[in-house]
């Protein structure tokens, strides 16, 4: 079994100028070792922030720690783990590293404490309400998980890292599968209602075609409206995205399409297939959206879909409308295998509103809508441009996912050299 780099910060046993001098030095030798070695790097975190007395030397290592956060990053994984306070300068190491998980009612997050907040703003608030487990898995989307216990936190630390190569360098991890690669998944056939406006869950579209059914899903508490996480397809681990029709009706919004695209990202930093199921009748509309920068934030994800050079699979399972069509991993964004199924709808916009649009003022707007559900209201008009490379029976799906990404392993695409993009931060 591997050995991992792993350091603990835990400021209640470092007090005096001892912390100030050793301990950022210490975790620096440790992260400079992984980098060295290609090996991940796990962050037990329980720190108050910097000690006032030790001056700005207490910054000096802060900012050390900080710059190989930032060289590590796509190099090799980093996750945190907050087990307990994590305040001031302190929070910047965790919001750097790819995946952040909390304890619930014993691990908190802020930039400054209730006391601070209350001296500068009078404002009165819980540390539990400020930065505790919930506000950041929920509400502020900072944190990607929340366990009950320190326990139970180290054991699912432990099946993610079953999950991820050791470094950028090696391929995605395959382990032995028994649970067949062409077997039919009889359950998908009825998964998507006859009434196309009826919600259904994705999580049973997911486990469905997972080996085993397992699937280890990040942020499940925050953006519900899209799910993200890791499973295996055959033995190999694979990246899933997928609308859930069940939240908000599948909508992307700002917050799913950062969810999403910091997601994508990792994954195409760490040589991790990605999976997408498609059910998405476009982005949220309304004022709160557009004020927010749902056109900034949205672009986050089509960034992240477009510049990724790993395998993609993408599953049209319902509606694919608008621009969110285009957004979520489509045929335009260099998707390697595009299938429908056929309950699919590949169309601008959905026929109700379509039809109100082209033949306002008409008196028979219910025959014209008619007319457009069987003329676009379904995955034809997508495939004979090539747009969709089959249509497919739902209970195919794991069998012809796990075929393509046999064939897919040895794909070879790289992006024109550049420093880095411009990603709509």
């Amino acid at each position: 079994m591997a050995e991992l780099p792993l350091f603990s910060v835990k400021t209640s046993q470092c007090l005096g100028a001892v912390c100030q001098q050793h301990m950022p030095k210490k975790i620096c030798k440790v992260m400079d070792q992984a980098m060295l070695v290609g090996a991940p790097v796990i962050g037990l975190n329980d720190s108050g922030g910097a000690r006032i007395q030790e001056g700005i030397g207490s910054l000096a290592g802060y900012a050390d720690i900080f710059q190989r956060n930032v060289m590590s990053s796509g190099v090799i994984p980093q996750i945190s783990m907050i087990m307990g306070p994590c305040a001031g300068g302190a929070v910047y190491s965790p919001a750097l590293t790819d995946f952040t998980f909390m304890v619930k009612d014993s691990s908190y997050l802020f930039i400054t404490g209730p006391n601070v907040v209350k001296e500068v703003t009078n404002e009165e608030v819980t540390q539990e309400e400020l930065g505790g487990a919930k506000t950041h898995n929920v509400i502020s989307g900072v944190a990607h998980g929340a366990f009950e216990n320190d326990l139970e936190a180290l054991m699912r630390l432990r099946d993610l890292f079953g999950y991820l190569p050791l470094s950028n360098k090696d391929p995605s991890p395959v382990r032995p599968c028994h649970d067949p690669w062409d077997r039919d998944v009889p359950s998908l056939d009825t998964v998507v209602p006859l009434e196309t406006t009826a919600a259904y869950d994705i999580h049973d579209v997911i486990s469905g075609i997972l080996d085993e059914n397992e699937f280890f899903e990040i942020q499940p508490a925050h953006a519900k409206n899209i799910v993200v996480g890791f499973g295996r397809m055959n033995g190999r681990t694979v990246g899933i995205v997928g609308n859930n029709p069940k939240v908000a009706a599948g909508c992307l919004d700002i917050d799913s399409s950062v969810k999403a695209g910091r997601f994508v990202r990792f994954c195409d930093a760490f040589n991790i297939p990605i999976i997408t199921f498609v059910d998405v009748p476009g982005f949220l509309p309304g004022t709160a959206q557009e004020y927010g920068g749902i056109i900034r934030h949205g672009a986050k994800l089509l960034y992240a879909f477009a510049e990724a050079t790993v395998p993609k699979v993408t599953v049209i399972t319902r509606k694919a409308y608008g621009g969110a069509y285009d957004v979520m991993s489509s045929k335009h964004l260099r998707g390697d295998t595009n299938y429908a199924w056929p309950t699919a709808e590949v169309a601008v916009m959905g026929a109700k509103g379509a039809v109100q649009i082209i033949f306002r003022g008409h008196e028979n707007q219910q025959k014209e809508e008619q007319i457009y559900i069987e003329k676009f209201a379904n995955p034809f008009p997508a495939a004979v441009r090539g747009f969709v490379d089959d249509i497919i029976e739902p209970r195919e799906t794991r069998r012809r996912i796990c075929h393509d990404l046999e064939v897919l392993a040895s794909k070879q695409l790289t992006n024109p050299w550049k420093k880095h993009g411009n990603i709509p931060l």
